[in-house]
């Protein structure tokens, strides 16, 4: 649908070497293949069965790329694919200081060929499209456009990071840990001899964000050394890892289940599932689970599910606590658009603020990937009569009308079914005090300066009149101003789309709520943020969400909770970008009042065990450890709504330990999201973020469960998750 910190931080002593001993925990990795006689990091390259690929070793060789960013700033830079697979390096030179950087592979979006950009197509006219590529990130890094010396060079990267990211996304999560741990093997092996010191064990550790008591960790260290000479090589280095990834919260509920033989028969393995509160476990699913998930194949073959089993099961995706099944599209998709929400993109244009900031058509692209189904176009005519897209009255630059058609072509229709909506005004229709035609993005701008009480900026304005001809192409979506919440007489009007902004919403939900959430079954309404949010800030969705409103629109160019949550919602049924709403905001009869929703029906207890490898937040400061807490927070209707967090653990990201229980009562559990976020504990300023993942409590499923943690931009942070027990209580009938 088309719609027109890192501060100072404080001297930290070590824990005692009990303490650490009793946290130091995860799966053991795969046996080292040979021995010393290869670096750590192709030993990590090896495993993705691509050190023999021709193109990625063209890459691993680097190439000499010309990156653009104007017709005059056309630069020649070295890039090269790190032996990890995970990274690629590459040369900055900034005057008297050469620089390198990476970028990371898994956090790329998308590779396009050729002109296939904005940066492209404006500025890389001297380079032939055969020998140009871009890679777009996710989140809000800038896309990176290259120019290559040849067209078979391209084309090795354009296929070289195909194949990388492919065999990335193939990857399990016992396997992505093993390749994440012998990344780091290879950082830390100074001089590249295949060996360990204890110099780089102990930056080993610090890399991977644990601060080990020295005295524990030389222990551990020479209980390793088996050839006491102070270097770990080989299958020692393989038994430090192992110890070193220990998980002793796994192994005691495997104990619990497998009894003394310490192996889970099928039966066995059903009794946990049960206990899960998986639906419809049955022995035949038991025995499905041992071979797929199985390492040993003599246990395989007995069906028996060793401990090294029992982990990789619950790494995957059927042991997450995101629902499998609501990962495809499982939800009725035959009802009226009205009965949907629909993921909304507000001032889509822009990448930066609505007051100066930089428009392009790279922003569809990101907001479509990001599983947006709903842009804003804001049309105005341009030089020559060509129309123009900016925010009006700004100094926001500007763009081809014709250029986000075609963006929207090339991008928006994944999913989809190739046909567009579109959202305007109808002739006749809204006209202001002296009869001119009023547009609707300026129909909105009247609306919020009435409520912000600036009437007088309104009447400098030169209204616009819409032509005829996109007057007809608004169909199905007539954008109409609210002005009762009464059904109209005669026949119902489905198509038209009232458009409101934050404030008159929340207007409306407090002062008449069931009457919002009526009118919302039978006709669209598009909430849009207020004109004051000069930075482009986001408010928070969910109270919209709660009263039915569908085109719920957000600056997706603004990363915050409020975007978590969005991407949160539109999380499952496939990430079509449509979700079906709850029954009690589709019945045209409904009583539902999310200012008064009733008594709590829902139970829902959370106990936070334990996290695993989280990422660092400083990686320039070797010596810096992050002190981790988990907060789960709820949003809902607004008596649900609640955070409450664990005590944060000194020291440790890499295998921290709560056991502490959250506990939360809720009303209306339909409309409820569930964020988890791990933070970095300070004492003298605001906790740093680490990660987090937001799911709706529909698809969270019971039992034990890992959360895989996302970046503040949505990319992954893979290995870390945190491992949690979660059981939901309905004290009256299903939801």
């Amino acid at each position: 649908m088309l719609c027109g910190r890192w501060g100072s931080r404080r001297r930290r002593e070590p824990p005692v070497p009990a303490q650490v001993a009793a946290t130091v925990a995860l799966p053991p990795p795969p046996a080292l293949q040979d021995g010393g006689a290869r670096r750590p990091g192709l030993r990590a390259l090896k495993k993705m069965g691509l050190t023999e690929d021709e193109d990625v070793r063209a890459m691993l060789r680097g190439s000499r790329l010309c990156k653009i960013r104007s017709r005059t700033w056309q630069k020649e830079r070295l890039y090269r694919l790190q032996e990890d697979g995970l990274t690629v390096w590459f040369q900055r030179r900034i005057p008297h200081a050469p620089s390198q950087h990476i970028f990371f592979v898994q956090h790329i979006e998308a590779v396009r060929e050729g002109h296939q950009s904005e940066g492209l197509r404006r500025f890389g006219g001297a380079f032939a499209p055969a020998r140009c590529l871009t890679i777009a990130f996710k989140g809000r890094r800038k896309n990176l456009d290259l120019a290559a010396p040849t067209a078979e060079e391209a084309q090795r990267w354009v296929r070289g990071l195909a194949k990388l990211r492919a065999r990335l996304e193939a990857m399990s999560q016992r396997e992505r840990l093993d390749h994440w741990i012998h990344s780091y093997l290879h950082r830390a092996d100074s001089n590249q001899d295949s060996k360990m010191s204890f110099k780089e064990i102990k930056s080993l550790l610090r890399m991977v964000n644990v601060d080990m008591n020295d005295m524990y960790a030389y222990r551990l260290f020479k209980e390793c050394d088996h050839s006491d000479n102070e270097r770990l090589e080989g299958t020692e280095i393989e038994e430090f890892l192992r110890r070193l990834l220990k998980r002793p919260e796994l192994e005691e509920i495997f104990r619990r289940y497998s009894g003394e033989d310490r192996v889970l028969s099928a039966p066995e393995l059903l009794e946990f599932l049960e206990d899960q509160g998986e639906d419809g476990a049955t022995l035949a699913h038991a025995q499905q689970l041992i071979q797929t998930y199985e390492l040993n194949e003599t246990a395989k073959q007995h069906e028996l599910m060793t401990l090294d089993g029992f982990m990789m099961y619950l790494l995957s995706p059927e042991g997450d606590a995101l629902n499998p099944a609501h990962t495809c599209m499982f939800q009725d998709m035959d009802q009226p658009l009205s009965h949907y929400f629909i993921s909304s993109s507000h001032n889509t244009y822009l990448t930066d603020s609505q007051i100066g900031g930089l428009s392009s058509t790279e922003a569809y692209v990101r907001a479509f990937a990001q599983g947006c189904r709903c842009v804003e176009l804001d049309c105005w005519e341009g030089p020559g009569g060509e129309p123009v897209i900016y925010h009006g009255h700004t100094l926001t630059s500007k763009i081809l009308f014709r250029d986000v058609v075609q963006a929207v072509r090339d991008h928006a229709f994944t999913q989809l079914k190739g046909r567009v909506l579109v959202k305007g005004k109808k002739l006749p229709a809204a006209r202001n005090e002296d009869g001119r035609i009023l547009s609707d993005r300026e129909e909105e701008e009247e609306e919020e300066e009435e409520e912000e009480r600036v009437e007088a900026a309104e009447q400098k304005r030169q209204a616009k009149q819409i032509s005829p001809e996109l007057s007809a192409l608004a169909v199905y979506c007539c954008a109409t101003r609210l002005r009762t919440l009464r059904p109209a007489p005669g026949p119902p009007q489905p198509y038209q789309v009232s458009s409101l902004s934050e404030r008159k919403a929340k207007k409306l939900i407090r002062e008449a709520g069931n009457s919002f959430v009526r009118h919302n079954t039978r006709q669209l309404t598009r909430v849009y943020p207020s004109g004051l949010r000069m930075n482009s800030a986001n408010y928070s969705p969910q109270e919209m969400w709660n009263s039915g409103c569908q085109l719920v629109a957000l600056n997706f160019q603004t990363p915050g909770y409020e975007m978590d949550l969005n991407a949160g919602r539109f999380l499952v049924n496939g990430q079509c970008g449509y979700i079906l709403k709850p029954a009690c905001l589709r019945q045209p009869d409904t009583n539902f009042d999310p200012e008064s929703p009733g008594p709590p029906r829902t139970t829902l207890t959370i106990q936070v065990l334990t996290a695993q490898q989280l990422p660092k937040l400083n990686a320039e400061k070797p010596s810096s450890i992050v002190d981790p807490l988990v907060r789960v927070e709820i949003y809902g209707v607004p008596m649900d709504c609640a955070r409450k967090e664990t005590n944060y653990v000194l020291n440790n990201g890499f295998n921290p330990h709560w056991g502490q229980t959250l506990q939360f009562q809720l009303r209306a559990p339909e409309l409820v999201l569930v964020r988890f976020v791990v933070e970095d504990y300070d004492t003298t300023s605001p906790n740093d973020f680490v990660g987090q993942f937001t799911l709706p409590l529909n698809s969270l499923k019971q039992g034990y469960r890992h959360i895989h943690l996302l970046s503040k931009d949505g990319a992954s942070l893979s290995p870390a998750t945190i491992f949690v027990h979660i059981r939901v209580q309905h004290s009256r009938g299903p939801d």
